[in-house]
């Protein structure tokens, strides 16, 4: 008995295909409220080593993303950018039709889970998560960048304790990049070990 269901092919097939998708490539609709919890479920089965569940998401839609637009104005300002690169983010902020913030919450005291482990977590939640966005239909990116740290940004989304991490953006594709534009191939990243000589 190989334990492979009939659907294995085909949803393998399916994971293999998603990639990332800029927002610049994303409409409307974006995931309701049933599909969001689909993917927070599929983001809780990461691995997580005492079920610490290290992260959580914000999601941003409807009438905060004016609220995001003028975070993300403020932080270009702060960084120097002129009114016309200010607008530029603020517009960035607008597009996307759903924005979910990812948190991190690490118990960087814990006795049995470092914290690398509870990093790891959070990445296989994300995964997990834009993995669900697409087995739905949907596409989307992590985003990033100084913003990130700007103080009044991370005040705005994080409890203490936290630390803001990204955004992912999500919605319906209209495009898709070329696929497997310089992306690594198995051969290089797996291979057996070898243990050091005796």
């Amino acid at each position: 008995m190989s334990g492979h269901s009939p659907e294995g092919p085909a949803l393998l097939a399916l994971l293999l295909s998603r990639q990332s998708v800029g927002i610049k490539h994303l409409a409307e609709p974006g995931p309701d409220a049933a599909q969001l919890r689909l993917m927070a479920d599929a983001a809780l089965r990461a691995p997580d080593h005492g079920g610490l569940v290290p992260f959580r998401f914000a999601v941003v839609q409807g009438a905060a993303r004016e609220r995001l637009a003028t975070l993300f104005a403020q932080a270009a300002r702060d960084a120097g950018k002129d009114e016309a690169g200010a607008a530029l983010d603020a517009e960035r902020a607008q597009r996307a039709p759903v924005t979910i913030a990812v948190i991190a919450r690490l118990d960087t005291g814990h006795p049995q889970v470092p914290v690398h482990e509870q990093w790891a977590c959070l990445g296989g939640a994300l995964t997990n998560l834009l993995n669900a966005a697409h087995f739905m239909g949907y596409a989307g990116k992590m985003l990033s960048g100084n913003k990130v740290r700007h103080p009044a940004v991370q005040q705005a989304f994080c409890r203490a304790g936290e630390t803001l991490v990204g955004w992912v953006a999500i919605g319906t594709p209209v495009r898709s990049p070329q696929r497997g534009l310089d992306k690594p191939r198995a051969a290089d990243v797996l291979g057996d070990w070898e243990p050091p000589a005796a």
